[in-house]
């Protein structure tokens, strides 16, 4: 079985694609085999992308975890000033990313990192449907690591199932930001914003 999370070389390509609207505004989306939820916008994603409120000061924005490039893409089109990074460990996932740029009309910069291991500077907020299946380990490692990725006064935006841990979720996070909150509940998920201060 293929994970999203890793590259499986010998996994054939079945390129489609999949349409969203959100905001008055209509997407599409080129997907494949072997990227995360490959043939529609999952639940957890539209609930984060539907709730979250860029702060008005947020001047750059990251995506981690960003598979097809959905989150990053749509939040670019609803805030065009908003300089937007896009990062992934799927190899697939990053070439449909880029040229789901390009069909939607917009620019973001992407690039392959586990997590933020080629990442080298610092954003106003980082937004992420973490992959849950990863392990706690990997997914309190992201949480932490975006404390130090984030600028002061900069928020992380997630989204986790209550059956996957979202109650202990915002405890973790709680040792490390300022100020966690519960923004939405939404069909099993709940959408946590976290702050540096």
């Amino acid at each position: 079985m293929s994970h999203y999370f890793r590259n499986d070389p010998n996994l054939i390509s079945e390129e489609t694609t999949y349409q969203v609207e959100m905001f008055d505004q209509k997407f599409t989306f080129l997907s494949d085999k072997g990227v995360f939820s490959k043939d529609h916008l999952d639940t957890g994603s539209y609930a984060l992308i539907a709730n979250l409120d860029i702060p008005t000061h947020a001047k750059s924005l990251l995506d981690v975890g960003s598979g097809i490039g959905v989150i990053g893409i749509i939040l670019k089109k609803v805030h065009p000033n908003l300089d937007v990074t896009q990062i992934d460990i799927n190899t697939r996932a990053l070439e449909l990313n880029i040229k789901n740029n390009k069909l939607n009309q917009v620019e973001t910069t992407v690039y392959e990192s586990n997590l933020f291991s080629h990442v080298d500077k610092t954003f106003d907020c980082i937004v992420s449907n973490p992959p849950i299946r990863t392990g706690k380990a990997t997914i309190y490692n992201l949480y932490k690591n975006a404390y130090k990725h984030l600028n002061t006064f900069g928020q992380l935006w997630i989204v986790v199932r209550k059956d996957q841990g979202a109650k202990s979720t915002i405890d973790y996070l709680s040792t490390i930001y300022e100020e966690v909150e519960l923004v939405k509940r939404h069909k099993g998920f709940y959408v946590i914003r976290a702050q540096k201060r």
